[in-house]
């Protein structure tokens, strides 16, 4: 991506080459942003479910019906794999049907008794959310914010990575083709140093971030000096423990190769730590090996391809550096490790083994195609490594069911997995702890996250 004072311009990934560009907003397009923002607020928070829920409806089939369209955009800006950008395309769209279906009971009054006739708490919509956006699953994590925040009965206003300028244009199009107001969910095109004015501009009333740690700092101080509910989501050095009375190795060894790689590697809730006790660490470490080493890296537009670029060039070199580091610190690399010759930001698909706490691709989230595997001791060993990070996203463990949910109750994550893929739903709260953010996404959980729960006493006092 390149900017100067007018427009934002992608690459494509896979060859380097121009992908789209998009104006910048200027000053007066913002302006004019947060006041149709403003005025579709008004109108839109006295709508009901019903009526909140038929443009969602819509919404989900102008997606189905534009995903030869839609995924495309993907692959284009960031390099995600063909099936995959299709199948975040659907994810939005049940996204959509979900809240839509569920919005009203998630939010439906609590009658609390107290000494009033009647007391009851009631979920009211605040004004315009504001999404920072990263590059990563544009069209997910779009929807992740707008679904439960616009059928609370908010407006969203989205700010994209600067590196997927046509995605968020193309998402701002969904709504206009399904019939949204103006005003009701509107992209900003902006670069990075300027949106600090938008987060602080009254009539934003809160902000939703996904991104760095780094940034998420940035965002919370700006939030919190005005004031404003943020939830943030942020990095995570997810731990993946592998115990010996685990139910299927092979299962296992699917799962977190999915975990591990999709999206090139390039996702916060990735498996990136693989922390496997002793008695069945090698065997591991070989099935995996021989799992990684079979996947096709290449052009992502092609079907048969399972991983495809990083989504940039400086990103590439950020984990090369961190492979390379822990190489030399004494991991042991079992596959890849190398930079590909020929044009593009691959990076050939890796496996660390033997890697320590000291070491860099222990203490860092990597962000790519790499596997890192830590030998435990035994299982309470292996809790101790899950845990000794800054990082709490998500993590899982593959033992017994049961052994299974009482290691999740020790480990430092907002979400655990027992025997199973690490993912976001919609029917289910996800977020993190430490210094991977707070407040949840999705479920019944995520979509209170931008309410007012106003507390109604009526009288009079009884008794």
């Amino acid at each position: 991506m390149a900017t100067d004072e007018k427009t934002l311009r992608s690459l494509n990934p896979a060859t380097g080459e121009p992908a789209h560009e998009v104006p910048i907003d200027d000053e007066a397009a913002v302006e004019r942003k947060l006041a149709l923002s403003a005025k579709a607020f008004r109108t839109w928070r006295k709508t009901s479910f019903a009526e909140r829920g038929a443009l969602f409806r819509s919404v989900a089939k102008v997606l189905r019906d534009q995903v030869d369209a839609l995924a495309p955009l993907m692959t284009q800006e960031m390099g995600k794999v063909d099936r995959e950008a299709r199948g975040e395309i659907e994810k939005c769209a049940w996204t959509s049907e979900h809240f839509a279906a569920h919005a009203e009971g998630y939010l439906k009054r609590e009658v609390l008794e107290s000494d009033a006739t009647r007391s009851y708490v009631q979920h009211l919509p605040l004004g315009a959310v504001l999404g920072i956006l990263p590059w990563n699953s544009p069209f997910w994590l779009t929807f992740r914010v707008a679904a439960p925040a616009m059928m609370a009965g908010n407006v969203c206003l989205i700010k994209h990575d600067p590196h997927v300028p046509a995605c968020a244009q193309a998402l701002e199009k969904v709504f206009t083709d399904a019939g949204a107001e103006p005003g009701l969910f509107q992209a900003l095109f902006l670069p990075t140093n300027r949106v600090e004015p938008v987060i602080r501009d009254r009539r934003v009333a809160a902000v939703s971030f996904t991104g760095s740690t780094r940034g998420g700092q940035a965002v919370a101080q700006v939030a919190a000096s005005e004031i404003k509910p943020a939830v943030l989501e942020l990095g995570g050095s997810d731990p993946a423990i592998v115990l010996s009375d685990l139910p299927d190795m092979d299962d296992c060894i699917d799962k977190i190769t999915i975990m591990r790689i999709i999206a090139t590697g390039q996702s916060c809730i990735a498996a990136k730590r693989l922390i496997v006790e002793d008695s069945v660490y090698d065997a591991f470490v070989e099935k995996l090996s021989e799992k990684l080493g079979a996947l096709k890296v290449g052009d992502p537009t092609d079907a048969a391809t399972d991983v495809g670029p990083m989504a940039r060039a400086d990103l590439r070199a950020e984990l090369h550096r961190q492979v390379s580091e822990s190489i030399e610190q004494g991991a042991r690399c079992v596959l890849g490790g190398e930079l590909p010759d020929g044009p593009g930001a691959f990076y050939r698909v890796t496996l660390l083994a033997d890697v320590t706490p000291e070491m860099t691709a222990f203490r860092e989230e990597t962000f790519g195609p790499v596997a890192v595997v830590i030998r435990a001791k035994d299982a309470d060993h292996a809790l101790e490594l899950a845990n000794q990070t800054d990082y709490g996203l998500a993590g899982s463990v593959w033992t017994s069911p049961e052994r299974g949910e009482a290691i999740a109750r020790e480990m430092e994550t907002g979400q655990v997995a027992v025997n199973g893929v690490v993912k976001t739903d919609p029917r289910l709260p996800s977020g993190g702890i430490k210094r991977s953010g707070y407040g949840k996404e999705l479920g019944p959980q995520g979509i209170r996250e931008f309410v007012n729960s106003q507390q109604v006493w009526v009288g009079p006092k009884r008794g």
